[in-house]
């Protein structure tokens, strides 16, 4: 595998890293994809889905990314466990150090995907999926006449919030400072609304509640008095914003001031040809595992006619 040149090779398991690899493996491109430190992305920590088209009566998040993987294995994608740790694409044939081994392709498609900002408490990682969770559009409806807290205090928190109204009883803003960091009219449509309430100078202590039956309540610490308080709710939006795993490629590939890939509008094309980005490794604005599987499809398309152009 290390000597050969490969025609496509995928950098990432979630909804986009698979897709590409089933269009890809459909062409006949024989990708090898590379499932990086976590196989299967963000909806591998996710529970129910019944928003990606196709599961008539949703689906767990980890189970669908076992049938994508079926999918795409039956059509012959190659896979290969652990992470790339080195990319050189200045050479051609590119290549990728994984595993101390050194892989060479002709193309390359990156769908390294996003890691969601986190609290990082026990309690946080323990009901992932159980009442909490870091996307309001993925399982607010799950949370209908109920109560929700929102942790954050920029943009994506008021966006959050605001969402969470058309669902549930009352959006409580839980923010470490007493302003906030959004911008003047997200702020105002947040303030405006009436089912939107702000707990200032505050963090999330522990997240109380089981998994069988979810989150019961949160306690906050005044950041200034040191007081403990326990506030009932229903779940726990997290929203302090998401990484891009692009780390590896800087210095070679254009990326904004946050570190998403920056592609050619309406394609996938990174700055280096041959070089392929697709899902919330580029997305900072809709991040869902469908928008992710629709540019992995564009990202396969992309490199299947870039490649033929070059005779390969």
């Amino acid at each position: 595998m290390a000597d050969d040149i490969n025609k496509v090779v995928i950098l990432g398991s979630g909804p986009a890293g698979l897709t590409a690899a089933l269009y890809t493996a459909r062409a006949n491109l024989n990708p090898l994809l590379i499932e990086g430190h976590e196989p299967g992305g963000q909806l591998t920590i996710t529970t129910e889905v019944e928003n990606y088209p196709g599961f008539e009566h949703g689906i767990q998040g980890p189970e669908m990314m076992d049938v994508f993987r079926r999918q795409v294995t039956r059509f012959g994608t190659r896979f290969m466990s652990g992470a790339v740790t080195e990319v050189r694409f200045g050479t051609r044939p590119f290549e990728l150090v994984a595993d101390d081994k050194v892989i060479k392709a002709d193309s390359v498609i990156i769908a390294t995907g996003a890691t969601a900002k986190l609290l990082g408490i026990e309690s946080e990682k323990r009901l992932m999926g159980y009442g909490v969770s870091a996307c309001a559009t993925c399982d607010g409806a799950f949370f209908k006449n109920k109560d929700a807290i929102v942790v954050g205090g920029g943009d994506t928190a008021m966006e959050e919030a605001t969402f969470l109204t058309r669902f549930v009883n009352k959006a409580t803003v839980v923010h470490r400072r007493d302003t906030l960091r959004a911008s003047k009219i997200m702020q105002d449509r947040a303030r405006k609304n009436p089912k939107i309430g702000f707990i200032w100078d505050s963090a999330i202590e522990e997240i109380l509640g089981e998994q069988k039956a979810g989150v019961s309540a949160v306690k906050l610490k005044n950041l200034k008095t040191g007081k403990i308080t326990e506030h009932k709710t229903d779940s726990v939006f997290v929203a302090i914003g998401h990484n891009p795993n692009s780390a590896l490629f800087k210095g070679q590939l254009e990326m904004d001031e946050i570190g998403y890939l920056k592609v050619k509008p309406g394609s996938t094309y990174t700055n280096i040809e041959g070089v392929f980005a697709c899902g919330d490794v580029v997305d900072s604005v809709y991040r869902q595992a469908v928008t992710a599987a629709g540019t992995g499809c564009m990202a396969a398309i992309d490199a299947e006619r870039w490649l033929e152009a070059r005779g390969e």
